[in-house]
């Protein structure tokens, strides 16, 4: 037995954890199992693992890029206060899991048999209905921690074993339902690109996804971000590197010059030669690379990982698409909405955390970069998709307030505010909460109500529309076709 859990804390640690490494793997045995040539498999491996690895360092970039910002504002105004972030979160739970006697390989256990139950989902959609796979390592990981509290939260008392069952299951739930409720808004936003969103926001992408054709639908070819032209000195907005560039700078300046210079000197953020302007428009400038950069990232691995996948859903899960990073539908749609989305976020992130300061809140959010930027800037490609500009600027305007309300709601009173962090993304600001509550105060019963659900929003989704629903994965064009036909009636 401990064989085989050092075998798997190996895979897991090194692979499953590690997504450019596991989407690499994905993709050898999809091609594999399409008959290519090994050369081609392993032509296919390295490409999709270096443009993963390339989407790292964008994304790794631009966290780093904000970080003397928000450790800046934490300090300057004196705010004892957790921070929303992944990782911040994980390790919050850690350190709450230690102070009960719990360790953290078992999150490893809980993210192993979610996993499985998740493909368990996906191989049996037939009666399931649920056709995504969630692929998302790092992310995985990080869910896992934080699902793992809150479920030991309500059931402090029921054993190891069962108390690991039921959350593995309502994670692999999670995970399947998730992922899949963003299958056909993600084919219509890249056009048949055979891949779905598997990260921490899928609720809300499928939320405002909704409401934005639905309130700004109607005119939404005409106001999509891609389809305006500015008129004059503003045409140069209609290039998002300089749009992007522009208004990192304005952002970015208007904030660093609250902290001021000589804090940054203070804290060896800024050189005491270095110029200070100079400091601002690399700290702008250095956005719109990495955020080139990331795009690079997403065109090198997600044509790859969509190809190969049809091996292994061909052979062992027949209609499925692969989930993947919210970061690879940045290079669909208009570049800008990312930029947007991201602005707006942050604008409702800053406005909730000044309220709960008014408002003298047990717990004080400092935003952090990985919520504001990654959730909001989906949400807003999404949303420019359905609905057009207004939407793009609305809805990640409303994902802020709820990512730092809703998360200071629920980290007090699962005691992980006391440890410094919280995930803090929407759908575990929102949803998971709502499970929580649920679980809470019905019991064994609550448990019951969380899984219904969950099992549930597919079966709706196909009742829905099931002549198109596994078409959608299966023959997009086809898809489009049945669409086309049933809008003229």
């Amino acid at each position: 037995m401990d064989f085989l859990m050092n075998i798997w804390s190996w895979f897991g640690t090194n692979i499953l954890t590690q997504p450019a490494y596991f989407i690499g793997l994905i993709v050898f045995i999809g091609y594999l199992l399409l008959k290519k040539p090994f050369y081609e498999a392993l032509a296919g491996f390295i490409k999709a693992t270096v443009g993963y690895m390339i989407l790292s360092v964008g994304s790794g970039g631009l966290v780093n890029n904000f970080r003397p910002i928000l450790v800046g504002l934490k300090d300057r105004f004196n705010l004892d206060a957790m921070v929303i972030d992944p990782y911040f979160g994980q390790n919050a739970v850690q350190a709450a899991m230690e102070a009960v006697g719990k360790t953290f390989s078992q999150v490893m256990i809980l993210l192993l048999i979610a996993f499985i139950f998740n493909l368990l989902l996906v191989r049996f959609n037939k009666f399931t209905k649920m056709r995504a796979v969630f692929t998302t390592g790092h992310v995985q990981m990080q869910q896992a921690a934080t699902a793992f509290w809150l479920i030991f939260f309500c059931f402090p008392s029921l054993g190891e074993t069962p108390i690991l069952i039921v959350m593995s299951l309502l994670l692999g739930l999670y995970w399947a339902v998730g992922s899949n409720i963003t299958v056909e808004i993600s084919q219509d936003l890249t056009e048949g690109g055979g891949f779905c969103v598997a990260h921490q926001q899928m609720f809300a992408l499928k939320v405002f996804s909704y409401l934005s054709e639905k309130m700004f639908g109607k005119n939404k070819e005409k106001e999509k971000l891609e389809n305006i032209q500015l008129p004059g000195f503003m045409s140069i907005f209609n290039e998002n590197m300089v749009a992007t560039a522009i208004l990192m700078t304005l952002f970015f300046g208007v904030i660093l010059l609250v902290l001021g210079r000589d804090y940054l000197v203070a804290q060896e953020f800024l050189k005491p030669s270095a110029s200070f302007v100079m400091y601002i428009l690399n700290t702008s400038l250095n956005f719109a690379v990495y955020l080139a950069i990331l795009q690079l990232g997403v065109r090198t691995f997600v044509t790859e990982l969509t190809n190969s996948f049809q091996g292994i859903s061909n052979t062992f899960l027949p209609g499925a698409v692969p989930g993947i990073d919210c970061a690879a539908v940045y290079g669909f749609g208009s570049p800008n909405a990312v930029t947007i989305g991201f602005l707006f976020g942050a604008l409702g992130q800053f406005i909730a955390i000044i309220i709960l300061i008014v408002m003298k809140s047990p717990t004080i959010v400092i935003a952090g970069f990985v919520p504001v930027f990654f959730d909001n800037a989906t949400i807003a490609v999404y949303a420019n998709n359905k609905g057009g500009v207004k939407a793009a600027m609305l809805f990640p305007f409303i994902s802020g307030l709820c990512q730092v309300f809703g998360s200071a709601l629920i980290a007090t009173w699962v005691g992980l505010s006391g440890h410094g962090g919280y995930l803090g993304m929407w759908d575990w600001a929102v949803v998971w909460p709502i499970f929580t509550v649920i679980m809470k105060y019905l019991g064994y019963i609550g448990i019951a109500v969380v899984a219904i659900i969950l099992f549930a929003i597919p079966q709706l989704q196909y009742r829905n529309n099931p002549e198109g629903y596994f078409l959608c994965t299966e023959d997009y064009e086809a898809y489009q076709e049945l669409k086309k036909q049933k809008e003229k009636k």
